[in-house]
């Protein structure tokens, strides 16, 4: 630490290093300063030290170079997917902590090389998944844990957009992103409601995934953000996941970045227990999140509705901030103070795991046991 702060550099200077860590570290001065930006296109990064950096800030177009300075103690990985194994492994075994954003990786493989990093590194790690801190799924984690559903036996994991495309940077990208809306937004609907369930034993998993509406002109139109290039398109459109769990529990996963349904449903859960259940309901077709519970009392059937008001990605709940800037103090903290980050790197393995594995099984055309 320098200047009693931790010393932060942030690999990849693009849209969510914009977005969402630029800001959330900014606001975290007390406790860090960003010292060190690290961009393939050396002026995004000289841009981005400008506006955030600390005084004397570094730019880098090599993340090898920026991790040989022995002062910086925290890197946030915001690259595209397939570079999070690499760059990750390589900030461990310089002796740095790492938060990267999520998914994990983009492979089961590349998610266990970074997990043996971590291990033999002794430092903290965790995974960007900020949905975890809304209002919203923070009072949902709580009624689980204090058994207000009962035994959680089904679920369904939400991340379904009617046309909602993304057009800018390398979203339909293969090479660089590994797949589309499944590892895009399929794997906060999935890790929340893992989280929710607190179950990480998956047993089978099966996968169907399309590449229907992608290449078709004409479904590009009405596209949220712009109509996309047909001719460039290389993922899936929409996905979907049986998971089955080891002790039975049934998890069904939906995600699609165009698919011709009527609402979205994003970064959202459907959670059934032998008590009760409970329902996010949001997305981009709402402002905010309702959540509802269900269950049984003096013999009818009741709901209790809990609403919020937010956007999808950076949820503006009570107390604290908004979901990026709770993630950051909470991360900053665990370090600072040694504890446990709130996102476990064991858990999002298992999320990369799952999500790899309906890749997998989509391509075989079969069911696929997990080890």
């Amino acid at each position: 630490m320098k200047n009693n702060k931790l010393q932060v550099a942030v690999i990849g200077c693009g849209g969510i290093a914009n977005q969402k860590h630029f800001p959330a570290l900014t606001s975290q001065a007390d406790k860090c300063e960003i010292v060190a930006f690290c961009d393939i296109q050396a002026e995004r990064a000289e841009k981005a030290a400008e506006k955030y950096g600390a005084e004397g800030a570094k730019v880098y177009t090599d993340h090898k170079e920026l991790l040989k300075d022995p002062e910086i103690d925290v890197v946030h990985v915001c690259t595209p997917n397939v570079a999070h194994c690499p760059i990750t492994v390589d900030a461990f075994e310089a002796g740095k902590h790492v938060l990267c954003e999520k998914p994990m990786a983009a492979t089961t493989e590349d998610a266990q090389k970074m997990m043996d990093a971590w291990r033999k590194s002794g430092k903290k790690f965790t995974i960007g998944y900020q949905n975890r801190f809304r209002t919203d799924a923070q009072a949902l984690k709580r009624a689980c844990d204090e058994g207000k559903l009962g035994e959680i036996y089904f679920a369904k994991a939400h991340a379904v957009r009617r046309r909602a495309v993304p057009t800018w940077g390398v979203f339909p990208d293969k090479a660089k992103q590994g797949g589309g809306p499944l590892i895009d937004i399929g794997t906060h609907a999935l890790d929340i409601t893992l989280w929710c369930m607190d179950n990480y034993k998956p047993a089978t998993v099966t996968g169907s995934v399309f590449e229907k509406l992608g290449h078709l002109p004409e479904a590009a139109e009405g596209n949220m953000f712009g109509p996309w290039d047909p001719e460039t398109f290389q993922v899936e459109d929409s996905a979907f996941g049986y998971v089955k769990m080891e002790n039975g529990a049934t998890i069904f996963l939906e995600s699609a970045w165009a698919l011709n349904v009527k609402d979205s449903r994003e970064a959202a859960t459907t959670l059934c227990g032998t008590k009760a259940g409970a329902e996010m309901v949001g997305g981009m077709s709402q402002e905010g999140y309702d959540l509802v519970f269900n269950e049984t009392t003096g013999g009818l059937l009741t709901e209790e509705h809990i609403s919020d008001t937010g956007a999808i990605a950076f949820f503006e709940g009570n107390g604290g901030g908004s979901p990026e800037v709770k993630e950051c103090k909470q991360w900053l903290e665990a370090i600072l103070e040694d504890k446990e980050p709130l996102v476990k790197p064991e858990q999002a393995f298992v999320v990369t795991q799952i999500l790899d594995t309906i890749y997998k099984s989509a391509k075989a055309g079969k069911e696929i046991k997990l080890d």
